[in-house]
C-alpha cells in the first residue's frame, strides 16, 4: 500500500544509516493511488478532498520535503535510494540530486529521450518535467533519495485532485495540466514493467549492483510504523 512504501522508506534508510543494510535501490510497486504530500505541506493547502475522494486517491504523507505528488495506480515510476551520508559528503544538495539522478538520465537517454536534470529536484525532457524528487537525511547518516516519474498522465485528474496543480497552470495561462507534465509513455512507446527493466539494468551495470530483498523482520518494523504514523490523523494532518 502507499502507506507500507513510505513506511519502508524510513525503515530501510534507517538501516543503512545504522550499517545493517548495504545501500539499496528499491522500485516502488503498488495497485491503489494516492496523494503524497512532502513532510512540510499542509494538507489542506495541497488536496481538494472533494477531487481525491471522486477519484478515488488516498493521501498520505511522506517523511522527506518537497512537493505534493498525483500517483495512480500503474500510471508512475517511483524509486528509492537508500545511501550513507558517506556517499554524498562535501556536496551541495543541488549537487547531491544531480549525482543520485545521473543513472536515470542515463537510463532514460538509452531510451531515446534527452534527459536532463533541472535544479533542484525535477528530471525533465524536452516536451516538458518528466519527474521531481526528493530527500530526507537521517540523523543516524541514512540518506533517502526518492523520485517519481510520470508513465502516463491525466492532467485533467490532476487538477481535480491537486490545488496547487490549479494554481500553477491559472498563472501560466494554460488549459491543460497535461501540457505540464511530460508522460514516458507518449515519449518510448514502452511499456512500463520495460522502462523499469531498463532502469533496474542501467543501476546494475552502472555500480555493481546484484537483486536483493526486503527481509520478514524490515517488513514487520514497516506495518509497525504504519499503524503508529504513516496511517494516523496525526501525522497526515499535521501543521508542519
Amino acid at each position: 500500500s502507499p502507506r507500507m512504501n513510505l513506511a519502508l522508506d524510513e525503515v530501510l534508510t534507517t538501516r543503512v544509516g545504522d550499517g545493517r543494510r548495504n545501500p539499496t535501490l528499491r522500485m516502488w510497486e503498488w495497485n491503489e493511488s494516492a496523494v503524497v504530500i512532502g513532510s512540510f505541506q499542509s494538507l489542506r493547502n495541497e488536496v481538494d478532498p472533494e477531487g481525491a475522494q471522486r477519484h478515488g486517491f488516498d493521501v498520505v504523507r511522506r517523511i522527506s520535503g518537497g512537493g505534493a505528488m498525483l500517483m495512480a495506480a500503474n500510471s508512475i515510476v517511483t524509486y528509492s535510494l537508500y545511501v550513507p551520508a558517506s556517499l554524498v559528503a562535501g556536496m551541495t544538495f543541488a549537487d547531491s540530486y544531480a549525482f543520485l539522478d545521473d543513472w536515470v538520465l542515463q537510463a532514460l537517454r538509452s531510451l531515446g529521450i534527452d534527459a536532463v536534470y533541472q535544479p533542484l529536484n525535477d528530471i525533465a525532457g524536452p516536451s516538458g518535467k518528466i519527474g521531481g524528487a526528493a530527500q530526507k537525511r537521517l540523523a543516524n547518516g541514512g540518506v533517502l533519495h526518492h523520485a517519481t516519474l510520470s508513465y502516463d498522465m491525466d492532467g485533467q485528474v490532476m487538477t481535480e485532485v491537486l490545488r496547487i496543480g490549479r494554481e500553477k497552470l491559472s498563472d501560466k495561462g494554460t488549459v491543460s495540466a497535461a501540457k505540464r507534465v511530460d508522460p514516458l509513455r507518449s515519449q518510448t512507446g514502452l511499456s512500463r514493467e520495460a522502462i523499469i527493466e531498463r532502469f533496474t539494468d542501467t543501476f546494475a551495470t552502472l555500480y555493481g549492483a546484484v537483486p536483493g530483498h526486503i527481509t520478514e523482520e524490515e517488513y514487520a518494523e514497516a506495518e509497525a510504523l504504519v499503524a503508529s504514523k504513516f496511517a494516523t490523523d496525526a501525522w497526515l494532518h499535521r501543521v508542519p
